[in-house]
């Protein structure tokens, strides 16, 4: 019976014990690995991001334990004191010994801040450091978005360049074997399928390359999504939305208030203001509420100390105002001062430096934009030149020197393509970022 007792408490307090350890950890599991996806995942799993939630539970239990001075602070006293000799005392013009052996004190104390500075500057600034807390928790997601955004599309596009060598080396291949029959019938001689030969061999070793790359930009987005590294990542994409989600409106001009680091520095400045009437308010002074109750204890024989009670109690009103302190405080107040019309020069630093860096992205985006459309166009002639010199080779006309440079240039037309795609992205990504645009 008892071990049968034993066992459903066992059963009880495991079954109690797996949901809470199954709610402790997170889903590490990515059921849609599109770039919404994987951005999702990263500002849930990335390591800086989970700092800075912890930072706001940590500000927000230092915003309490400031607050708390508000409540009554109740104390608890005790002592038990036995005296070897009695204190010597002088009176009437001899010496003699007062008190008993054995003393016990009991005695508890309250205080009740009325008005205080520091409990009042911890009560208007607690609003504005919760806010700035989760302004640096944003600030923090939008680094990582952009991040984790230019790595998605780093990896896409590094895929679609091995599509490219794909392609390429199946018309090598193809080519290879009309050389190599065109020779054996006797039309040409073999230098034709030997350039064959180290065009698709050339093709094979750049695959390789850009297949281990794609392992290594896979391991960089994964350390960025904070996501294991023996967990699989297949990426969700639609390859013809990516030439669409480069596209912005180039007339979009920048708001300064949309920028995090803008909205900081107010959020900072409205602390700083909150200080300066702190130093203040240090020339009203400190009021606050007392009182006690103490029980007293004393007797000569140990045992008997506490068998007879001597109480007391007060309460009362304390107010302390500090008159002189070298002049502490009118520094303190200019000290604060400086400090403000310093956050007004940081402001004016950050539109300046708004401006510039949303110059410089646009100019890059338009740059970037138009490189874009002409490889673009480059890569639709290049494919038409192929395709006219192939002909022309199977008629006689052209050498397959020209096939071979014309099959090169479509390559090199593709893959730059591919560059200038992603390069478009990631200047539109600054773009969005200069413009405060990105949010979280």
């Amino acid at each position: 019976m008892r071990k049968l007792f034993i066992f459903c408490i066992a059963a009880t307090w495991l079954m109690a014990g797996l949901p809470a350890l199954s709610q402790s950890r997170p889903d590490s599991v990515l059921h849609d690995a599109s770039l919404a996806g994987c951005v999702q995942y990263a500002l849930a799993h990335q390591p800086i991001l989970q700092q800075s939630l912890l930072d706001e539970s940590i500000t927000e239990k230092q915003i309490q334990t400031r607050l708390a001075d508000w409540y009554p602070q109740i104390g608890l006293n005790y002592n038990l004191q036995h005296n070897f000799e009695l204190p010597a005392a002088y009176f009437t013009g001899a010496y003699i010994r007062s008190g008993t052996f054995n003393t016990s004190n009991l005695g508890m104390s309250f205080t009740q801040n009325i008005f205080n500075k520091d409990v009042l500057l911890a009560s208007k600034t607690a609003d504005d450091i919760r806010k700035q807390s989760k302004q640096n928790t944003s600030f923090n997601k939008i680094d990582i978005a952009v991040s984790v955004s230019k790595a998605f599309y780093d990896v896409l596009l590094t895929k679609q360049q091995v599509s490219v060598l794909d392609e390429d080396i199946s018309r090598l291949q193809k080519s290879l074997q009309d050389a190599i029959s065109q020779y054996q019938s006797g039309v040409a001689d073999k230098t034709d399928y030997k350039r064959a030969t180290i065009a698709l061999n050339n093709a094979k070793a750049q695959r390789k390359q850009s297949i281990d790359l794609i392992i290594a930009k896979t391991a960089y987005l994964k350390q960025l999504m904070g996501m294991p590294n023996d967990m699989d990542l297949k990426l969700k994409y639609d390859t013809s939305s990516i030439e669409k989600d480069a596209m912005i409106d180039t007339l979009v001009q920048v708001q300064y208030e949309n920028r995090i680091e803008f909205q900081l520095l107010q959020t900072q400045q409205k602390l700083q203001q909150a200080t300066l009437t702190y130093y203040k308010n240090s020339y009203l002074p400190t009021v606050s509420a007392f009182g006690a109750y103490n029980l007293g204890y004393l007797n000569n024989d140990l045992a008997k100390t506490y068998s007879q009670t001597f109480s007391n109690s007060n309460i009362g009103i304390m107010l302390t105002m500090p008159i002189f302190q070298g002049n502490k405080r009118i520094l303190q107040v200019r000290q604060a001062e400086f400090q403000s019309r310093r956050i007004d020069w940081d402001i004016a630093a950050l539109k300046s430096k708004v401006n510039t860096q949303y110059a410089q992205a646009m100019s890059l985006y338009k740059g970037n934009l138009a490189y874009y459309l002409s490889l673009k166009e480059n890569v639709v002639l290049a494919d038409d030149v192929y395709k006219t010199i192939g002909l022309q080779y199977k008629s006689g006309i052209k050498t397959y020197l020209d096939v071979i440079i014309a099959e090169s240039d479509l390559r090199t037309a593709q893959i730059n393509f591919y560059d200038a795609l992603f390069q478009l992205v990631q200047s539109k990504f600054d773009v969005q970022k200069a413009m405060g645009s990105i949010q979280y």
